[in-house]
């Protein structure tokens, strides 16, 4: 509980994406399972999910009657899912027919007039579909919500409303637990945040919507296959590496366990910052985390997960880092994000620690390092057997003394400054070519090779869908907010 970030996570998600974190809190036993159900209660009561509604309005408040305002909703869903189905039947006809699907172009505004001219569609229609889509939305639907706010953004010219479809497809496919559908929306709309197109609310809004996207990739980066790696290379993107430190620092810790978790199964991570990408290695992105806990110390809270690196890679306090890796066992065992990952985090640090630790000794005492992997005797000398198999070290192990004799090999001291030249070489030519831009602006209608990257209009791929069918009356037990309620229509105003 000590440990525990869910109320600060519940502040940046859509309530929808609020549901499984407080499910996730009732198996813990951390609090009253009649709290939980009144936190679950008062974030239902702002969707169209009454059948759930009144559900837990039961848990929450044994014997207690349910507000006469859920019947109204009920009515109230039930006549908007039939007005707003006969508002998209129109265009769902049109749009569903194979012919006019082959005839549509790139180009959004000339698809929009192409259809005016030959089915009488206006840009109200189409927005009927952004509607529906949130509505079903706010009913549980996800899978209808998904299809519908797809096809409204394949056709739409609507900024505003497509940066909202973006939000609210990325919720959908995450409730659902469509992964891959999921990790591609989340690239679609950091693209689109990182455009500069979306400019409301200048460059506090531009915060706000990059603290928001980290939090909601949370969900995508911890259940997709690959999503470890993505989160790294995200998070320390210059603009998103910003964003953590100035209001999200909390997210060191999914920083920190990424990092650890995939250091020895990727060789550099590609970070996209302003002038392009680059190649980040693991132990440089653990270096550069350590150095931003040391600067954020003094204003984070204490984590166990983020303290064991900032013992092991800035303090270099073999002891307080094996009680720092005691806790964050027990937290990444509990957090809802890490659950699944524990043992991977666990083995991956152990790993770190014994890499540290023979880096710096040329003997070392089994019992010893066992102790500082938090680990029996018996099984530290077989944990330690197979790391130097794994890893190929230069080592051998001396069962009599019970020592492991490291053999350190150091680099010649001209291929360092070779690595160190390289590094300046390229860090003064990024630097030219952004002092060349700044001073040479391209002119604002220039669109061959002087001028600036040129989007890429039309429509991109997705998977569609069919036309869905909500009766308005209720939907899964992960709902979310109505329709102009919702964390997206709050972030793309």
């Amino acid at each position: 509980m000590e440990y525990d970030l869910t109320s600060t996570v519940l502040r940046y998600t859509d309530r929808h994406l609020g549901f499984p974190l407080l499910s996730h809190l009732a198996g813990t036993g951390w609090y009253k399972q009649q709290d939980i159900a009144k936190a679950q209660y008062e974030l239902a009561r702002g969707t169209s999910m009454v059948d759930y509604t009144l559900q837990l309005h039961a848990e929450a408040f044994p014997g207690a009657a349910p507000p006469a305002e859920l019947e109204t909703q009920r009515a109230e869903a039930v006549t908007r899912n039939e007005r707003l189905g006969r508002d998209v039947e129109t265009v769902l006809n049109v749009i569903e027919d194979p012919s006019v699907a082959a005839a549509l172009k790139q180009d959004k505004a000339q698809n929009l007039i192409w259809l005016e001219e030959n089915y009488k569609l206006t840009e109200s229609q189409i927005n009927a579909l952004y509607h529906y889509g949130y509505f079903h939305f706010a009913c549980g639907n996800y899978g209808e919500a998904s299809s519908y706010l797809y096809h409204f953004r394949v056709l739409s010219t609507d900024p505003a409303l497509t940066l909202s479809s973006h939000w609210g497809k990325l919720a959908s496919d995450v409730l659902t637990g469509s992964w891959d559908d999921a990790l591609s929306e989340l690239n679609l709309l950091r693209e689109a945040l990182d455009s500069g197109v979306y400019t409301d609310g200048g460059h506090e809004g531009a915060l706000r919507r990059r603290t928001w996207l980290l939090h909601w990739s949370l969900f995508v980066f911890f259940n997709h296959p690959e999503g470890r790696v993505g989160l790294v290379e995200m998070f320390l993107a210059p603009a998103y590496l910003n964003t953590l430190q100035t209001s999200a620092w909390w997210l060191l810790r999914y920083l920190v366990a990424a990092i650890i978790m995939t250091r020895r199964s990727v060789r550099t991570y590609a970070v996209t910052g302003a002038n392009g990408p680059s190649k980040v290695s693991p132990a440089a992105a653990l270096r550069d985390v350590a150095r931003i806990i040391s600067q954020e110390e003094h204003r984070m809270q204490p984590d166990p997960l983020v303290g064991f690196v900032k013992q092991l890679y800035a303090d270099f306090d073999f002891e307080a880092a094996q009680e720092q890796l005691k806790l964050a066992e027990g937290v990444a065992g509990e957090d809802f994000f890490l659950q699944e990952h524990a043992a991977d985090f666990v083995e991956a640090a152990r790993y770190l620690v014994s890499e540290a630790y023979c880096r710096i000794h040329q003997r070392v005492d089994i019992a010893d390092l066992s102790a500082r992997l938090n680990m029996s005797k018996e099984d530290g000398e077989k944990w330690i057997v197979n790391l130097i198999r794994d890893t190929r070290a230069d080592a051998k192990i001396d069962f009599k003394e019970n020592m492991v004799h490291m053999n350190q090999t150091h680099p010649p001291v001209y291929q360092s400054v070779i690595e160190k030249t390289r590094g300046f070489s390229f860090r003064t030519a990024a630097m030219g070519q952004a002092i060349d831009r700044k001073a040479h602006p391209p002119a604002s209608g220039d669109g061959g090779a002087g001028g600036g990257r040129g989007g890429r209009g039309g429509a991109r791929g997705g998977r569609g869908g069919g036309r869905g069918g909500s009766t308005g009356r209720g939907g899964g037990r992960s709902g979310g907010r109505e329709e102009g309620e919702g964390a997206q229509s709050e972030i793309a105003a």
